[in-house]
């Protein structure tokens, strides 16, 4: 049974800069028009793709601000709260929470070492000051620090409003998460949605990908809830159409924000994309691949 009525398809937004380097509001507020007129069932930012490493705490602020305020309230708002410190998380979730955050996602700070027990009492020292419902993100694949499912359970345990999981990992992964977190929590998976059709069988409420496919993915994920064999088939046949360009794309993060983050930008009219240093420099052959794979899709509007 489902925690909340957030399910489906929250892309994770891309963050986009003018020349300059500061945020750039057009592209920002393009992204979010497209993803909502792709069908999405809500908005997530400040992740990886978002560059969450990258932007201080003055420009997480000014993202949150400005995605709420172009949403304004036409779906839910889904935060990554990233700081390295308690007071930090606690500052950022509340700032989210003020400007119309429907819920925020604790990233684990991202220091090696750590025994679980002090992730499990920071998450817990964050959760008991928020006032809308909590997610972990826990991505044993680009993050260095997550929690085991003993742990994940113990957090929600102390803090019973801890029960969204932005799960990520291949299938094997969310399979026993699935089973040893006993349904504590309201699942979504990550990776691009490269297994999702295969997660949501197992009972993942949804996907956090990057909104290169977004349109395609939405559709998906109506297929699979309709769930007649028609509509699985007819979901399975979508969803093979873009692994390609998905695998393509989840090399590493890097390689998403050089090359994924420009096939959205075509596919959305976004004009330029400039992206902030230290990045993976984007090259004529895999820009060329990129195109191609953009080629058989349509634009979106």
């Amino acid at each position: 049974m489902s925690h909340h009525p957030y399910k489906g398809i929250f892309p994770i937004l891309y963050t986009y800069f003018n020349k300059d380097g500061s945020i750039d509001r057009r592209a920002m507020k393009r992204q979010v028009d497209v993803c909502i007129n792709a069908g999405v069932h809500g908005i997530a930012v400040l992740g990886i793709v978002g560059e969450f490493d990258k932007l201080n705490v003055i420009e997480k602020r000014t993202i949150t601000e400005i995605v709420a305020e172009d949403i304004a309230g036409r779906v839910p708002l889904a935060v990554t709260v990233s700081e390295p410190s308690v007071p930090g998380q606690i500052e950022i979730m509340r700032a989210a929470e003020e400007v119309g955050a429907d819920w925020t996602i604790l990233q684990p700070p991202q220091l090696k070492g750590i025994p679980e027990i002090e992730i499990i009492r920071f998450f817990g020292a964050v959760a008991e000051h928020a006032r809308k419902p909590v997610a972990l993100q826990n991505n044993p694949v680009n993050l260095n620090v997550w929690l085991t499912n003993d742990g994940l359970k113990t957090v929600n345990r102390n803090h019973p409003n801890v029960n969204i999981l932005k799960g990520e990992g291949p299938i094997p992964v969310v399979q026993k998460l699935m089973e040893e977190t006993d349904g504590v929590f309201d699942v979504f998976t990550g990776l691009g949605g490269r297994e999702m059709t295969l997660t949501h069988a197992l009972g993942c409420v949804g996907c956090i990908p990057a909104p290169d496919c977004i349109d395609i993915q939405c559709k998906i994920f109506g297929l699979l809830e309709k769930g007649e064999p028609d509509d699985l088939a007819e979901a399975e046949r979508l969803h093979q159409s873009i692994l390609p360009m998905i695998q393509y794309a989840l090399h590493s993060p890097a390689h998403m924000l050089a090359y994924g983050k420009r096939m959205f930008a075509w596919r959305a009219g976004i004009e330029a994309v400039h992206p902030r240093a230290p990045a993976l420099m984007a090259n004529e052959y895999n820009l060329g691949v990129a195109r191609k794979f953009v080629a058989q899709l349509p634009q979106m509007s």
